[in-house]
């Protein structure tokens, strides 16, 4: 539906006057683009055979549909529920579209008759449905899906609005289904297609409520009464805390456009997304067909998506966060974008400090989830704790006593050949769990600063990081073991509510 814009102009007789009575002003219609809609989304009748639609796995993106008429295609996803990691060592039961978390990415063009069939597995649990919100009709087609274990759905809708469209599960208790990973994106492509860019890219938000607490060992169930009260235990992209970091990371070249077509499966957070180094050429913002320009960051709802576009022009790591800054160091939301290419000192110099930014997601936590391996078996070794502590010392205490232990002079104090670490394991225990504040003297000299509880931390990460600190940079000391760390919290009195 054409709308229009309404200018005003003061037209005086004499270049400068002001408008009077005599010189009323004079109203110009300027018409805006047409960007479409439902009522001229219909181009007619499908021509040709039907097509099968290319359906990518996150965080890859079907190539263009490069036609320029409106064709029957045919989408053909499965339901199944699976058991994946959502952190190192911490399992969960997802239910997925097509085996991945955000499901698998749908991209018609407007104008399109979409054949849908949907697939629930035989193994499932429970029946499920999909609702997408690109269709036109009630429901967005949840109650012509709704599919028992075994059987499957088949259901037609004609793709009237470009744009691009979050798609969900809408059986009861919805919540639950969409907690459970239950979402992904459609995208209709404009009838002239999208402007060609170097690479795109699909990554999704979600937040997921278990049982146990942030990277709690094991595997985890769900827990409604979180869900309920809004208090999710991870937020992160592509359904687990390194689905994008370390060698999973998106790659990209210097001078190249990116597109990244983010959404947010929810099902309670908004999404504040910003990639850290970068600023958005463009965003199209909820997914629509408008774009704003020069956006640092840009809120998706839930249920909502946006296209964001830049240019690369320096090379590094440039990490991607919800800018709900806690969600992001403390629950996972984060990811990396690694740009490679020559430097251009004349945009950007400096020294790279990984480590302040994505901490221990810098390299790969296999070594950690070795380490749980091996402790839930009973022949956990000191050398996998050194190297599953290496791990997660970066970021978490390399900011501060630096990654070679030197700390920094009279405020940081060194873990390395340090005798206030070495002489008291126990104590060493306390002062990571409730921290420490005001002077303290280390080989001799005096620093003074304050180190924050890290009580978030997990029995077993507090012994690895301290087994790692313990026995590196010359120090030569004993193991310390998660079973010493419990009995010191357990000894450690805090305010209700505080963490544990």
């Amino acid at each position: 539906m054409k709308r229009s814009l309404v200018l005003l102009a003061c037209v005086a007789a004499l270049g400068m006057s002001a408008c009077t009575k005599q010189h009323a002003p004079q109203i110009v219609q300027v018409a805006e683009a047409d960007t479409g809609g439902s009522r001229r989304g219909d181009f007619g009748p499908p021509i040709g055979e039907p097509i099968r639609a290319v359906l990518t796995s996150p965080p890859h993106v079907p190539p263009p549909t490069n036609r320029t008429h409106p064709a029957r295609v045919i989408v053909e996803l499965e339901v199944t529920e699976v058991d994946m990691e959502i952190a190192e060592g911490v399992t969960y039961t997802f239910w997925t579209f097509g085996g991945t978390v955000p499901g698998s990415f749908i991209r018609v063009r407007q104008g399109d008759t979409v054949e849908f069939h949907l697939k629930n597995h035989p193994d499932s649990k429970m029946p499920h449905n999909i609702d997408l919100h690109g269709v036109t009709g009630p429901g967005g087609g949840a109650a012509s899906t709704f599919t028992a274990p075994g059987h499957k759905s088949t259901f037609t809708f004609k793709a009237l609005n470009q744009g691009l469209y979050v798609y969900h599960c809408a059986t009861a208790p919805v919540g639950m289904h969409v907690a459970n990973g239950m979402y992904g994106l459609i995208l209709v492509e404009p009838p002239q297609g999208l402007p060609p860019v170097d690479r795109e890219f699909y990554v999704m938000q979600g937040d997921f409520y278990t049982v146990g607490k942030y990277r709690e060992k094991g595997h985890q169930p769900f827990d409604m009464q979180k869900a309920i009260d809004e208090h999710p235990t991870y937020v992160v992209f592509n359904g687990a805390e390194t689905a994008l970091t370390g060698p999973k990371a998106l790659k990209a070249k210097t001078n190249e456009t990116i597109r990244m077509y983010v959404g947010n499966g929810g099902p309670n957070l908004v999404s504040s997304f910003h990639v850290i180094g970068e600023i958005f050429d463009k965003v199209q913002y909820e997914g629509g067909t408008r774009f704003q320009e020069n956006v640092q960051t840009t809120l998706i709802p839930a249920g909502g998506a946006a296209i964001v576009e830049f240019h690369t022009e320096v090379p590094g790591n440039y990490v991607l966060v919800d800018h709900s800054i806690f969600r992001a160091f403390n629950k996972g939301a984060l990811a990396m974008l690694e740009v490679d290419g020559p430097e251009v000192p004349e945009i950007f110099t400096g020294k790279l400090q990984d480590e302040v930014y994505i901490g221990d997601k810098v390299a790969s936590l296999a070594s950690v989830a070795t380490a749980v391996q091996a402790s839930a078996q009973g022949n956990l070794t000191v050398a996998q704790q050194i190297e599953a502590g290496s791990a997660l010392y970066k970021g978490t205490c390399s900011v501060c006593h630096q990654d070679d232990g030197a700390g920094l002079p009279n405020v940081f104090p060194p873990l390395a050949k340090s005798d206030y670490l070495m002489s008291n394991p126990q104590r060493a225990i306390e002062v990571v769990l409730n921290g420490l504040s005001g002077p303290v003297t280390v080989n001799g000299s005096t620093y003074n600063s304050v180190m924050p509880p890290m009580s978030q931390l997990n029995d077993d990460e507090i012994a690895n990081i301290l087994t790692y600190a313990m026995n590196n940079w010359g120090n030569k000391g004993p193991a310390i073991t998660a079973e010493q760390v419990a009995k010191v919290r357990a000894t450690t009195k805090r305010a209700e509510g505080a963490a544990h």
